[in-house]
């Protein structure tokens, strides 16, 4: 393994899944500005996700429909005007 290529600041992070609310705890160097207190009773720094394996379609075995920023909708405006009559 070369040497002075990763980080050294890994700690203790909550990653949550913003779309069912589930969080886990795992080692990561994410910068982040939040903080939650998890279930063990202590507090660590959070980092909010959209997609996780707790609702991902692969690993649930059910199809969700996510938009959180409105792209479908973009889309279909962008690209109206080529739609047949």
């Amino acid at each position: 393994m070369k040497k002075e290529i990763h980080p050294e600041d890994y700690r203790l992070v909550v990653f949550k899944d913003i779309s069912n609310d589930e969080m886990f705890l795992t080692r990561s160097c994410t910068k982040s500005r939040e903080t939650v207190v998890f279930t063990d009773g202590k507090e660590y720094p959070l980092i909010k996700m959209e997609i996780s394996s707790f609702s991902h379609p692969f690993f649930t075995g059910k199809v969700k429909f996510v938009d959180t920023a409105g792209r479908i909708d973009k889309f279909n405006k962008k690209f109206a005007k080529f739609a047949k009559k």
